[in-house]
């Protein structure tokens, strides 16, 4: 299926270990356990992938088969990482493209633990990043692809109760001030939940 333009491949993974405290999609006529649970991992475009062996590897990811595939695994998480060579013509960012790839870390000093580790690698790891509901550390891979490395201890309720998540447009401090701009140009999304 494609959505903004990109395309999505909607999978069944039941070895996959399941993250019980969040579901990606939920509805009162689904059950929890048929419910989206995330991404089972992430395919990019790259002419050099090879490039990106050390990084991947120092940061825990293992390779999977021999044509590039990478696994990384916790104890509640995993994904799938790959490539695929670049279409002909060099990508255009813009509105439906994706700008990074995100990867969860508990806490601030696993995140700074991994800014390390990227360095070590080669990687120019930026500062940690106070992003309000999370913090956050970017590492450029050689392949081209920007990762986000981002804690998952502040989260939404930091400025917000759970039973309304999701119900207004949340900004941060930085860009509250274009608040009826950003309402006018962003594709609204209707909540399948009754508001609170």
């Amino acid at each position: 299926m494609a959505l903004e333009g990109l395309h999505h491949v909607t999978a069944i993974t039941a070895d996959a270990p399941r993250n019980v405290d969040f579901y990606a999609a939920c509805s009162a006529d689904i059950p929890p356990e048929h419910a989206l649970q995330g991404f089972a991992g992430v395919r990019a475009h790259s002419s050099r992938p090879p490039a990106s062996a050390r990084l991947l590897g120092a940061l825990g990811f293992v390779p999977e088969g021999g044509d590039g595939d990478w696994v990384l695994a916790g104890e509640q998480r995993h994904a799938r990482w790959g490539y695929d060579q670049p279409p002909p013509a060099p990508g255009v960012q813009g509105a439906g493209s994706i700008h990074h790839v995100a990867l969860s870390a508990p806490g601030d000093a696993e995140l700074s633990h991994l800014r390390t580790v990227a360095a070590a690698a080669g990687a120019r790891p930026t500062p940690i990043i106070d992003r309000g509901h999370f913090h956050s550390v970017y590492v450029r891979k050689p392949s081209g692809v920007l990762h986000e490395l981002a804690t998952r201890d502040v989260g939404f309720t930091v400025d917000e109760p759970l039973e309304s998540l999701g119900h207004g447009l949340m900004l941060p401090a930085p860009r509250e001030s274009r608040r009826a701009q950003l309402e006018r140009e962003l594709t609204p999304i209707t909540n399948p939940r009754p508001a609170p």
